[in-house]
């Protein structure tokens, strides 16, 4: 796993904002997949809170200049700023079980001398196979294809 591929310096510091600040989180989809070496590619960084009303969070934006929108209508909460417009905010994940029960089981990947909680791959898969949409389907024998080789690579 290599530390930092996909974040500039403004998102490692809300990053580790969230992390100064106590809030539980983690880094869930594609590239939570690409942070544990698959091969893949994805438009934004998907974040899964425990509790969208924890004051960390507040904090950690307004420390990097960034703003919370709250869900209206159809619309799912947001992030808003500069330092923040790569992540997304996600409320669910399907075929899985609780923020709580899914984050006993984070993988650790290092963000300097932090550490980031990033949904394994195995659970990704999980997840997008419950989910079963088209571009889940596409990207599928390559995320088992790295969770094959990431065993091998532990084994050794």
């Amino acid at each position: 796993m290599a530390e930092n591929l996909i974040f500039d310096e403004k998102e490692v510091a809300f990053l580790k904002e969230l992390i100064r600040n106590g809030v539980p989180f983690m880094i869930v989809g594609l590239s939570a997949a690409a942070l544990q070496g698959a091969p893949v590619v994805t438009q934004d960084v998907d974040l899964w809170f425990e509790d969208l009303e924890h004051p960390g969070i507040a904090a950690a934006l307004k420390k990097v200049g960034g703003s919370y929108i709250p869900p209206v209508m159809q619309n799912p909460p947001m992030l808003a700023g500069d330092a923040v417009n790569l992540f997304d905010i996600v409320v669910h994940m399907h075929g899985l079980g609780s923020f709580r029960e899914e984050a006993r089981d984070a993988i650790q990947v290092p963000l300097g001398r932090f550490k980031l909680k990033v949904l394994g791959l195995e659970r990704i898969i999980d997840s997008k196979r419950a989910l079963g949409r088209e571009k889940d389907k596409i990207v599928m024998n390559v995320l088992s294809d790295a969770l094959i080789a990431i065993r091998s690579g532990q084994k050794k």
